[in-house]
């Protein structure tokens, strides 16, 4: 009996050996751009403008990388608010209105209902680069090119099918019971979506959120075509002027440092909402 408790334990002492071995080998494969990345931005001048082999500081650790990273266009200051209020835009706008219409395809018949929503997933099938042409023009007939507002509604057209369907599935999830016990209380419309059933629903809205603050803050072609002026740029536009260099010499260490600044917006929005990742992705799977 002993005999056999050891061998099942030392089993699964392999199993789980084997299993976050192979866990730790693969993220150290996902990491390891980063990490390079990350080394290389703190290289010295002459070393800096080198490409990264091997990526770390071989003459101590600098800033330089980063101050030259400030001269390239309006500096990253700028383009990093530029950025950061078109994704923000992005997110505020794209939780609102999936929310909106989310509940709506959720919880209300009316006519066409299964018709307008297959009509809206269809819109997936599109590839978005096939409309930016028709786009241009009609915003420039509406005075929208070169506006960052102009950006952040083709980033929030472009998130929206994908974000009402999570949303819908969301709040399928969530029992009509619920609903049916507030509205007994005297909750009606709005209060009963924001104070009941938005907090049961924080999942979905923490995913359409992360999805949309991600393809915002790296969306390059819409935002090449659609801005014209240097301080309006999003810092991808920036990196390409940075990943041109200057009279054919890339600065690579300012190369570098342009990805690591890109790259921590992004590591801190997923931190502080994965808790509710895994559960927005997987809303509405079982009722």
């Amino acid at each position: 009996m002993m005999s056999a408790r050891k061998s099942f334990e030392r089993r699964r002492f392999l199993g789980n050996f084997a299993f976050h071995g192979s866990a730790s080998v693969l993220s150290l494969l996902f990491l390891t751009p980063f990490i390079v990345a990350f080394l290389a931005s703190f290289r010295r001048g002459a070393e800096a403008s080198s490409p990264p082999v091997p990526p770390w500081p071989m003459n101590g650790v600098s800033f330089d990388a980063y101050r030259m990273l400030d001269t390239f266009g309006s500096g990253i200051w700028q383009h990093m608010l530029n950025s950061l209020i078109v994704s923000l835009g992005t997110v505020v706008l794209t939780v609102v209105i999936s929310l909106l219409a989310g509940y709506g395809f959720s919880r209300y018949r009316f006519p066409l209902k299964n018709v307008l929503f297959v009509l809206l997933m269809a819109t997936l099938m599109i590839p978005f680069q096939s409309i930016l042409t028709p786009l241009f023009i009609m915003f420039a007939k509406l005075g929208l090119n070169n506006s960052l507002f102009g950006l952040t509604l083709i980033y929030v057209t472009l998130q929206l099918p994908f974000s009402v369907f999570m949303m819908r599935n969301a709040f399928d999830a969530v029992p009509k019971e619920i609903e049916e016990a507030a509205r007994v209380d005297g909750v009606r419309d709005i209060r009963l979506l924001t104070r009941v059933l938005l907090p049961l629903v924080m999942p979905g809205v923490a995913t359409v959120a992360i999805f949309a603050f991600l393809n915002a803050w790296n969306e390059f072609l819409a935002a090449l075509i659609l801005l014209s002026s240097n301080d309006k740029f999003t810092i991808p536009i920036l990196m390409t002027a940075v990943r041109a260099g200057r009279l054919g010499s890339i600065n690579w260490g300012a190369l570098q440092a342009g990805v690591v600044v890109m790259i921590i917006p992004c590591i801190i929005v997923f931190l502080l909402l994965q808790r509710y990742y895994m559960r927005g992705l997987t809303a509405g799977a079982v009722k």
